[in-house]
């Protein structure tokens, strides 16, 4: 994730709950369709940025050929420690950078990923610029953001128990960022604003979201989210409360046991031009 502002920061246990519960729930599927969108452009080198904890780049080190070179930064360092211990299936470079200030030479690399991370950048016309000048001419930029939230049931239903919980005053980052940045014509306008050629593609893919219980979607994204930090910094004694209250309201539309329900993402593919 790159943001420094507090609210967006993925730090301590959130990195640890983020890998455990929200990565195989919501970032798996999209990160296994993007790291194929990325073997298909055939690159010589990839740089991926927001990484995580690696959910994309350990399938970009699975499809892609042993002799291209991935770099993986993030700009929050538990993110990148949290990745680098889990490793990969071959040698990866990673760093801690910031993807608005990329400390990488222009015209580096033939493929920038991003995966769930540019709704996060403080200036996103400014990320995009960054990308294309880290790219080479005929380079690629692939990306995805989510949909709305009504399009993410999950995220919908928690963020109206938080609202519920917290009537004065609700918790809304997933709302917010996660799921601010839907419209596809802002995106394609941001695009060409940092210098893409205005060719590039959006695909809309809805998938399945999985549990083993509605109190393990609660848990990911109640504590593994910086949702987290708007409860505790309304009352930090209301944590456990809230994921009751997720738990609750995930079971009354759901009910015990498994539970499944829609996400929906767009993906993007920009040529450099």
């Amino acid at each position: 994730m790159n943001s420094p502002s507090g609210d967006r920061v993925f730090s301590g246990s959130i990195a640890q709950l983020y890998e455990q519960y929200m990565v195989p729930m919501i970032f798996e599927p999209y990160a296994i369709d993007l790291a194929g969108r990325v073997a298909a452009v055939q690159p010589s080198s990839v740089l991926e940025i927001a990484a995580g904890t690696g959910a994309v780049t350990r399938h970009l080190a699975n499809r892609l050929p042993a002799d291209v070179p991935i770099t993986a930064t993030d700009l929050n360092q538990a993110m990148i420690d949290h990745a680098a211990g889990i490793g990969t299936s071959r040698p990866v470079t990673w760093r801690q950078a910031d993807a608005m200030r990329l400390p990488l030479e222009d015209g580096s690399f033939d493929a920038v990923v991003c995966q769930f991370g540019s709704m996060f950048f403080p200036d996103r016309v400014a990320g995009y610029a960054e990308a294309r000048r880290v790219l080479r001419e005929g380079g690629t930029l692939l990306f995805n953001v989510w949909d709305r939230i009504e399009d993410n049931e999950f995220a919908d239903v928690v963020t109206q128990a938080m609202a519920r919980l917290f009537p004065d005053d609700p918790p809304r980052f997933l709302a917010r960022l996660p799921h601010g940045y839907h419209d596809r014509a802002a995106i394609t306008d941001d695009l060409l604003r940092a210098g893409f050629a205005g060719a590039n593609r959006i695909d809309t893919l809805a998938m399945q979201s999985r549990a083993d219980s509605a109190r393990t979607v609660a848990i990911a994204y109640v504590q593994g989210t910086p949702l987290r930090n708007e409860i505790e910094a309304r009352d930090a004694s209301r944590l456990d409360e809230a994921t009751g209250a997720a738990t609750a309201a995930l079971e009354q539309r759901y009910g015990i046991g498994p539970v499944s329900a829609r996400i929906q993402a767009h993906v993007i593919v920009a040529p450099r031009g």
